[in-house]
């Protein structure tokens, strides 16, 4: 098998086109309002905005300290009650955005939600109380959304920024410039996690932090150099964590603007001084960020160390402005999705005429099925197209099974935008696109993808049989009647005459389908 890098700095290369007619179904208004829902280890954010020429107006905010990471029990199970408070936050969000259309809403889950065992379960009746879909990204994803809205949030500039933002149960580190994110890492390391950890039983001792900004060091050093490399003119803060230390600092004068190394040390004395969890309230730190700051403080002192940051700016803007911004951008035809599926298609040098029509194939069949199905014109549409576009990355690794190859790495790469149950998706899409279906693999999936994802597959690998030949001459126009369980496939009797292997293909899918439920023929 040959090696591959799936290194994660420089996921999406710059310079590369995000309009692709042949990547994404394009949205034609911007619906109004938008919102976006922030699901993060320790708290749960809402933002409700007004997009007005390319930024927004918000027109409401909701936090609550839900501490879903401080849940999870030995067995990484959110607990019953972690899991009450989550739905009951989830119900009063949803009064707020239930009645605004699907495509007006992003809701994204984070290191607490990937982690859980019990987190499919869980995310069913959050997303009944919510009313909306919830999208669990990777870390690398989250690390990507909270640079798009630090970079927005910043004025125009062109230097090269160092964004560090320290969650709940885990930390991310991006280094960009405007608008484009150039190396990106998200560490295991989080607010509550250290605390918790370290500090569990509310007491504070030089002992204990010193092993906690250890610990911290050692998740920071082996992207240390990489980091380092890159250089970077600035450094910004964007979490509840850094803001917090950051205001502490202000308020007892022990720096000017922002955190700064010397600040952190003061800090760290102050700490040490007060002893335990319970007195921090005489530094003035608000009553929810209290049982987590202490563990906070040590990650900020590990990164500043360890990486060399002797200064950082606070930015306002984060994670929830990132998902904001970039379910805008989605609307707007600049969908990451599309560009990180064109990087893809050129990093594994994929046949780009040959996917381009079998793409071109697959959406004119889903035209003429999507009524009678149900199926979402835009989001199942460019489900459809993306499959067709990447559905033989796998030879690059091996033509033997390459569907299998290729799915793989669609479940495992980094992807820039798109959500580990869109990546699921595309993975199941590329398996089942040849030979017999996986029929264990389709039981693995949620009751609703048992439903969708066989028709969407059914139509990409009818395109991939008509295109076997991989003739750049057009093919001729194909109907598509489906009548329940029967799909019937209209083909011109000359043209299956003149290419019998074809019609020899579409004979030995129809046996292929039987498995799933279809019984497919000729017209």
């Amino acid at each position: 098998m040959r090696a591959l890098d799936l290194n994660r700095y420089n996921p999406v290369p710059r310079g590369i086109s995000r309009r692709d007619p042949l990547n994404s179904v394009k949205s034609d208004s911007m619906p109004q309002p938008i919102a976006a829902i922030d699901l993060g280890s320790n708290s749960f954010h809402l933002i409700v905005a007004e997009p007005q020429n390319g930024r927004f107006k918000v027109l409401d905010r909701m936090r609550e300290a839900v501490r879903l990471a401080a849940g999870m029990d030995s067995d990484s199970c959110l607990t019953e009650a972690a899991m009450d408070r989550a739905l009951g936050c989830m119900e009063r969000f949803g009064e707020r955005v239930r009645h605004l259309p699907h495509a007006a809403v992003r809701a994204v889950g984070t290191n607490a939600l990937r982690r859980a065992r019990n987190a499919s379960s869980f995310m069913r009746e959050a997303e009944a109380a919510l009313g909306h879909p919830i999208d669990v990204v990777s870390g690398i994803e989250e690390a990507r959304l909270i640079y798009l809205g630090v970079a927005h949030g910043l004025a125009e500039a062109s230097d090269m920024r160092l964004v560090m933002d320290i969650g709940g149960g885990s930390t991310e580190l991006i280094i960009g410039q405007r608008f484009e994110p150039l190396a990106m890492e998200s560490l295991h390391i989080g607010c509550v996690s250290m605390t918790e950890r370290f500090f569990g039983d509310g007491r504070i001792d030089a002992k204990r932090f010193r092993a906690a900004e250890i610990a911290a060091r050692q998740e920071f050093e082996p992207i240390e150099e990489a980091f380092r490399s890159h250089g970077w003119q600035s450094a910004i803060g964007a979490s509840g964590s850094l803001i917090a230390i950051a205001e502490a600092l202000s308020t007892h004068g022990w720096s000017d603007e922002g955190i700064t190394l010397p600040g952190l040390r003061k800090l760290r004395q102050a700490v040490l001084d007060l002893g335990t969890i319970g007195a921090l309230a005489e530094l003035k730190i608000r009553d929810d960020r209290r049982p987590v700051f202490v563990g906070g403080c040590a990650i900020a002192l590990g990164a500043f160390e360890e990486i060399g940051i002797d200064a950082m700016r606070i930015s306002d803007s984060a994670l929830r402005e990132g998902v904001l911004y970039d379910l805008m951008g989605r609307i707007h035809h600049e969908d990451a999705r599309a560009h990180t599926v064109t990087h893809l298609i050129q990093r594994f040098t994929v046949d780009r005429q040959h996917v381009t029509r079998i793409a071109a194939s697959a959406r004119a069949l889903f035209a003429q099925v999507i009524e009678y199905w149900g199926l979402d014109s835009e989001e199942h549409g460019n489900l459809l197209g993306w499959a067709a576009s990447l559905h033989e990355i796998g030879t690059t690794v091996s033509h033997s099974q390459y569907h299998k190859h290729g799915a793989y790495l669609l479940q495992h790469l980094d992807m820039p935008g798109f959500s580990r149950g869109e990546q699921r998706r595309l993975a199941f899409l590329v398996r089942a696109h040849r030979r017999k279906y996986p029929l264990a693999d389709l039981a693995l999936l949620s009751e609703e993808d048992q439903v969708l994802l066989p028709k969407l597959g059914v139509l990409l690998r009818l395109s991939v049989v008509l295109h076997r030949a991989r003739r750049a001459e057009p093919i001729p126009a194909v109907s598509l009647k489906v009548e329940g369980v029967a799909l019937k496939l209209g083909l011109p009797k000359k043209w299956l005459d003149d290419h019998a292997l074809v019609a020899a293909d579409l004979e030995q899918e129809a046996s292929y389908l039987k498995a799933v439920g279809f019984k497919l023929k000729l017209k």
